[in-house]
């Protein structure tokens, strides 16, 4: 059974406060993205989950209702900051930028996830699997993934022939047969091992 995301959490906290999450860590090209969320009680549209449990389609519909009722921000790492960082370091990079991008400082962030990212302008705690308990945190993560998943579409009709418009540059068959028979382009990976491996 699917948990539903409520705002214990943030009500427990101090104010302003925002819940955190990220896109992209396991696929083998583009960006991560984060997004920071500030709740707003009664703002977050009702239906809000973990963007992984609802259809692309309610992603969409519902990070359309945000981007009118709620204040959130959103950051990336690049691809060379995730080669040069490591995935990790380049998430939390992503999430310090996310927060930063916020119309307001917040007092407290909800960070999905087991680790803290060091360097937040406020106190912040982790929550595993957040994008399931906290409601800005689910929110967040909706935010993250249609922003990424647009800019993968975007790169995808750049660089055809990889399935980045369906696979989100995730290691699917479509994307090595597209690696086998076109190569590498500047937005895969180079530090992940499947490119690596190529380069070699």
């Amino acid at each position: 059974m699917k948990t539903i995301p409520t705002d214990e959490f943030e009500r427990a906290a101090p104010q302003p406060v925002c819940g955190v999450d990220e896109v992209g860590r396991g696929p083998w090209a583009g960006p991560v993205v984060a997004a920071a969320v500030l709740f707003d009680a009664g703002r977050i549209p009702h239906g809000v989950r973990d963007s992984k449990a609802i259809s692309a389609a309610r992603r969409v519909a519902l990070f359309g209702e945000m981007e009118k009722s709620v204040r959130f921000g959103i950051g990336m790492a690049s691809v060379a900051e995730i080669d040069r960082l490591n995935i990790l370091q380049a998430t939390f990079l992503a999430m310090r930028r996310a927060v930063a991008a916020l119309p307001e400082v917040p007092a407290f962030a909800l960070i999905d996830g087991n680790k803290v990212p060091g360097g937040l302008p406020c106190d912040a705690r982790a929550l595993v699997k957040g994008d399931g308990r906290s409601v800005s945190i689910a929110a967040a993560s909706i935010i993250a993934k249609v922003t990424r998943d647009r800019i993968m579409a975007d790169l995808a009709r750049q660089f055809p022939g990889y399935g980045w418009e369906t696979n989100a540059g995730y290691g699917t068959k479509a994307h090595q047969y597209g690696l086998a028979r076109l190569g590498i382009t500047p937005h895969h990976r180079c530090s992940f091992k499947p490119i690596h491996n190529m380069l070699r």
